[in-house]
């Protein structure tokens, strides 16, 4: 047999090998969370060695890189750029939202662990910063329409920001129980009333961009 066929198979072994790990972890941390997720359940969930998923991973850092990286490519979070098409900004809105909340719901075990687990790892918060940093635009996008001639009222970029994070939909779906549309519904209401308070002269409000 060729040596270099020999080496090839080897390095697609251990490419399954690496991937049924992440696979796993993944797995694992949906389940329980990353905090209860042990090097040995991992290892017995991937069908290896303890020592084999050290091998593949050495540390905190590289084993949440491919578990976090592996999970947002299978989810990854809405892309607000069509967004930008839609001229109302009460449409754009209530779009933008609908489909944040969408995402939320769908990957909610994951994140309702990892929130938690990013205060015992601080690595996993540096990790995800990209992904933090994907909402901020997300708020930017949707907050964009609402401004005056000079600048986006803060107060309005705020409250979209907090309206699209995952923990603010978990309170008001969970605790106070109420379902998607009804949590579009409010935040729209919420920014068109500051928008009408500027209107009404209110001081800082604002009216959405023609």
């Amino acid at each position: 047999m060729p040596r270099n066929y020999q080496l090839k198979r080897r390095a697609e072994r251990q490419n399954e090998t690496r991937q049924r790990i992440i696979e796993a972890t993944v797995q694992l941390h949906e389940m329980i969370g990353g905090a209860k997720t042990t090097i040995s359940a991992i290892a017995e969930q991937a069908g290896v060695e303890r020592l084999t998923v050290y091998r593949h991973f050495p540390d905190e850092r590289t084993l949440f890189t491919g578990c976090t990286s592996h999970y947002l490519a299978l989810n990854p979070p809405p892309d607000p750029n069509h967004w930008q098409t839609i001229a109302s900004p009460t449409e754009r809105l209530r779009i933008g939202l609908a489909e944040s909340f969408i995402y939320h719901r769908r990957t909610e075990p994951m994140f309702t662990h990892a929130a938690r687990d990013m205060e015992e790892f601080p690595v996993l918060r540096e990790i995800l910063a990209p992904f933090f940093a994907h909402w901020d635009r997300v708020r930017d996008i949707l907050s964009s329409p609402w401004e005056t001639s000079s600048s986006t009222n803060p107060q309005v970029r705020a409250i979209i920001g907090h309206a699209i994070s995952f923990q603010t939909w978990q309170s008001l779906g969970r605790e106070q129980k109420l379902n998607d549309v009804q949590m579009v519904d409010f935040w729209v209401d919420v920014v068109s009333c500051l928008s009408s308070d500027h209107a009404s002269g209110i001081p800082n409000g604002l009216v959405p961009a023609s």
